[in-house]
């Protein structure tokens, strides 16, 4: 289903993470690596956003024309259980319908590279999603990157708080990339162009 908003509303695209540079490679920083790559696309650079915690860049995707659209690119600063906060405030700081808004986000139950896009939901778990529905609602889009599950016996908690592996940082960065394509996709066609070109 997509859910039409004006050509003139912006989007708030949310890569959800922990800050600090001991969690920088985690798995769960995916959301955080895919907004680091919009954000060179557009040529922008994270900065504190005003009493939001959170980093922002402003900037457009899309080609010119009737499919360019505004974006905020932002990286709660809170830690993921904590996410919900900052991204109100710059949903209502930057007048943001809930529709508009997109979080990307590691995903346990789809296989490594695996991407799926939806609107609304449960959060399955996700800390970050969880603080978000509770904020303002399920009915955003999300770009859900695919991690596995943990080997054997781990738990859950340290699975995503470890660096990718060294097999699988030999494609993260094409697929961090492919996510990347993914955003600008549902931000410029709409989810169902998106997801058929994505959800493979």
């Amino acid at each position: 289903m997509d859910v039409t908003t004006p050509a003139s509303d912006p989007w708030l695209i949310v890569g959800l993470g922990n800050p600090g540079p001991e969690y920088a490679a985690n798995r769960h920083n995916v959301g955080f690596m895919v907004a680091d790559l919009l954000a060179q696309r557009i040529g922008g650079r994270f900065k504190r956003a005003g009493k939001a915690q959170a980093q922002v860049v402003e900037g457009r995707i899309g080609p010119p024309g009737p499919a360019n659209r505004r974006v905020v690119l932002a990286k709660p600063m809170s830690f993921m259980n904590l996410s919900g906060g900052p991204v109100n405030a710059l949903k209502d700081f930057y007048k943001v319908p809930v529709a508009n808004i997109v979080a990307i986000h590691d995903e346990l139950d789809i296989d490594y590279g695996i991407l799926r896009l939806k609107l609304g939901g449960g959060d399955n778990g996700h800390n970050g999603l969880k603080s978000m529905t509770k904020a303002f609602g399920a009915e955003y889009h999300r770009v859900r990157f695919g991690i596995g599950r943990p080997p054997g016996r781990m738990q859950v908690a340290d699975f995503v708080l470890k660096d990718f592996s060294s097999s699988e940082r030999k494609e993260l960065d094409y697929f961090v990339d492919r996510a990347a394509d993914a955003v600008e996709s549902l931000v410029t066609e709409g989810l169902e162009r998106a997801q058929s070109t994505y959800n493979s």
